[in-house]
Order: C-alpha cells, then structure tokens, then sequence
C-alpha cells in the first residue's frame, strides 16, 4: 500500500508519461539553445509520443479516474479495473469513444426539450422530421 495519507495519482501511466515528456523537453532545450531546429523538431516530436503514449496506458487501465479512487487502489503499481468501460467526464475516454452515453440510455433530456418514451407495446415511437405525433 501506499504511504501517502491521500491519493496522489501516482500511476504507471503518469510516471511513464512524465518521463518520456522530460527527455523530449530536454531535446527541446538544447534545440532552443543550439538553435537546431531538427533538435527543436525532435523533442517536440518525443512530447507528442509522451502524451500520446500516456493516454494509450491510460485507456489500458494503467491510469486512474478522475477524482478519488478507493483506498486499496493509491499503490501507482494498480491497475484500474473500471477503465474498459470509460471514467465518466474524462476527456481522454471520451476521445477514444468509451463512457458515452445516449440520451435515451441516461433518461436525462436537453433543458427545453420534452422526452419521448421508448418504442413498445403500445407506445408511439420517434417522431421523425416533418412527421407528427399520434
């Protein structure tokens, strides 16, 4: 367990993601200092990789939700087991697809708008463009 009396979000992800970012920041720097700009190019390059390798362990459960996670789950070597599924309001699932919901699964409705009940036994369906309802 951790020995941190919160939860600091120390993941294999962030960790991972940190350390390819600061050797691309480096290249970076020593671009901007030499003036080369293939260096330049080349640290850019590796943060772009960092980032984007982050939020690959992040969607393979490496990384953590948002907010606070139970106790048991702040060692950084845990895997989160609710990651296949998507975190809700985290714009990394919602990037790769994962998380979303319809309107009708949620049962929640846009503010001005009326709910139409669900298609069944005796229920009218959609109402479509230019249609009208029964």
């Amino acid at each position: 367990m951790s020995a941190h009396q919160y939860d600091h979000g120390h993941t294999v992800a962030g960790w991972t993601g940190f350390g390819i970012v600061t050797v691309g920041a480096a290249v970076l720097a020593l671009g901007v200092c030499t003036g080369s700009g293939v260096s330049r190019a080349a640290g850019l390059g590796i943060v772009l990789l960092g980032l984007l390798v982050t939020w690959a362990l992040h969607l393979a459960g490496w990384g953590k939700p948002t907010g606070r996670r139970p106790r048991e789950q702040w060692d950084w070597r845990v895997r989160d087991p609710e990651a296949r599924d998507g975190h809700p309001g985290c714009l990394g699932c919602r990037l790769a697809g994962r998380g979303r919901t319809t309107v009708a699964e949620s049962g929640a409705h846009l503010p001005g708008s009326v709910p139409v009940p669900r298609s069944g036994a005796g229920e009218p369906g959609p109402v479509r463009a230019g249609g009208s309802v029964r």
